[in-house]
């Protein structure tokens, strides 16, 4: 591995620093994004029933804040009616937004990083071939004769062809992640609004009684 970086070169450098931050947003991504820290399958149903018959108190819901990011949508609606009896239901539904827009900032956290990574290595590629063509043009004698140097030309060649290839290894899994990440959000986000609509009807329901 250290011979294919020295045959490389110094262009080389960025993409393995950008290999490295890519492997870390996976990582992190891949921890932050699980299904039971984001919106647990049974949480709603569990929220809906202990709220049957009227708004809990407050530690209950900073419990609930503090179980998920759908928990904290939640809680956003049971704490607003809580400070507020006559909050109005556009009140409401914006309150509960507000907090979700929130929590897809969080959900979308370090996914632009992981998409500039993906777009930007193979031209960061292509510059390393570019610095590698450069050096093949200069192992070339001076006055269009063809005795080059042949160590500085196979240099160029292997700095090129490295670069390149390096380029694409780091691309084209950041940009498989950031799809499956950009999808998994998607979905989470599509979940937490319809979770968040049908509190809000809950809210409102309990506020008739």
């Amino acid at each position: 591995m250290l011979s294919i970086i020295q045959a490389a070169g110094w262009p080389i450098w960025p993409l393995i620093a950008c290999s490295i931050l890519a492997l870390a947003i996976v990582m992190e991504r891949f921890l932050s994004l699980q299904t039971h820290k984001v919106a647990p399958p049974r949480l709603l149903d569990e929220v809906l029933a202990v709220t049957r018959k009227g708004i809990p108190p407050g530690d209950v819901i900073t419990q609930l804040e503090k179980d998920s990011a759908l928990g904290k949508v939640l809680a956003s609606g049971l704490r607003a009616v809580s400070n507020e009896p006559h909050l109005s239901e556009e009140d409401l539904c914006a309150n509960m937004e507000s907090v979700g827009r929130k929590v897809a900032h969080g959900l979308e956290h370090y996914l632009s990083a992981l998409g500039t990574i993906a777009s930007a290595a193979p031209l960061m590629g292509l510059f390393g071939t570019v610095v590698g063509m450069i050096e093949i043009f200069g192992s070339q004698a001076p006055g269009g004769s063809t005795g080059g140097n042949p160590a500085q030309l196979a240099q160029g060649i292997s700095m090129a062809l490295y670069n390149t290839a390096f380029g694409l290894i780091v691309a084209i899994p950041s940009l498989i992640f950031w799809r499956y990440f950009r999808g998994r959000v998607d979905a989470y986000l599509l979940e937490l609004e319809l979770s968040a609509d049908r509190m809000a009807r809950h809210i409102q329901t309990l506020r008739k009684l």
